[in-house]
């Protein structure tokens, strides 16, 4: 049965790897049909809205979307256009993994672990929210709820369970921010004990920036809030090469959002050097959402074998290649 599944292009070089990425898919025969949709400084240009309500009708219809980087103009409309994306279709659950690759800048070998944020609450939420008169004091709301603190700990052991993985490290600040950091710690404690068969341990939030540093073998999968998860996911994109490899994924009960995690890079926009690997890794993350797990690794296995051979990759990746020759290699290996 075919699924359809709304595609934004996005800003800068989203066009670019977007085609690349859709050419790939193609070639895996999946039986996959696209809805193609606008948001960012694209949709603005054309319609006055950064996230117009057909994107949003066509994301809630389809239940699944595959996004391009995108640009939010300075000075007006959303914060973040993927901070609003997440709040309509409370896409409570971001999953970002860090994979070694061969041929790439990293400093270590053999990485393999899951970041799971919360991404719904904390310091987010742009709840409160003030500047006082005089200019000279700021003040926000920083809101955790039980709610929120279980569920996304239950989706990164369920997580752990459905993907053999055997270790949950729960990141918290709760030696100091008591209440917010304290009530996601504890609650974490009550869902691990029901997840026996997965080892569980708990690290303090500085703790875990440096021993993801000096010993990142250390790590499985690593679960906490908003503002934490958004810090260490970089610094895990950073241990496996930067977020030209970084894929993301936003969950929620009723809709997904796969992107690549980094900007819309307007510098580089036509010149046909960008990277595809990280909207090409979040397709495979949508093709495991989707269950289909063999075409997800099929494809996570073309990517390392062209990076291996190192022909026809992009100059960041120490290649001569392009944004379509790297594609073209990854269709010959499929």
């Amino acid at each position: 049965m075919s699924t359809t599944i709304a595609v934004i292009r996005g800003d800068g070089i989203g066009p670019e790897i977007m085609d690349a990425t859709l050419r790939v898919l193609e070639a895996l025969n999946l039986d996959l049909n696209y809805e193609f949709v606008e948001a960012g400084l694209a949709a603005y240009e054309k319609c006055g809205e950064l996230l117009p309500q057909a994107t949003l009708d066509a994301i809630a219809r389809h239940r699944i979307a595959l996004k391009s980087p995108l640009t939010t103009p300075v000075g007006e409309g959303f914060s973040s256009i993927n901070v609003e994306l997440r709040r309509r279709f409370d896409l409570y659950a971001n999953v970002r993994p860090a994979i070694s690759f061969p041929n790439t800048r990293s400093r270590y070998q053999d990485i393999d672990l899951i970041t799971v944020r919360e991404n719904t609450e904390g310091a987010y939420s742009a709840e409160g929210q003030a500047l006082s008169e005089d200019g000279e004091t700021a003040t926000s709301v920083t809101r955790t709820t039980r709610r929120g603190s279980e569920r996304i700990v239950r989706y990164a052991f369920d997580l752990a369970r459905r993907t053999g993985r055997k270790k949950v490290t729960i990141v918290h600040k709760a030696n100091i921010l008591k209440s917010t950091s304290g009530l996601f710690l504890k609650t974490a404690r009550g869902v691990a004990a029901e997840y026996p068969d997965i080892e569980c341990n708990e690290m303090i939030v500085d703790n875990t920036c440096m021993q993801l540093v000096m010993k990142p073998e250390q790590f499985d999968v690593i679960v906490t809030t908003n503002l934490f998860g958004d810090i260490i996911s970089d610094l895990c994109a950073g241990l496996v090469g930067g977020l030209g490899l970084a894929p993301g994924a936003n969950i929620g009960a009723d809709a997904a959002i796969f992107e690549a995690v980094h900007g819309s890079a307007p510098d580089i926009a036509g010149r046909g050097v960008a990277n595809p690997c990280a909207l090409l890794l979040g397709a495979a993350q949508m093709l495991d959402h989707l269950g289909r797990v063999d075409e997800a690794n099929r494809l996570r296995g073309a990517i390392r074998a062209t990076l291996a051979a190192g022909d026809r990759v992009t100059p960041d990746l120490g290649g001569s290649g392009t944004t379509q020759s790297f594609a073209d290699a990854l269709i010959a290996r499929l």
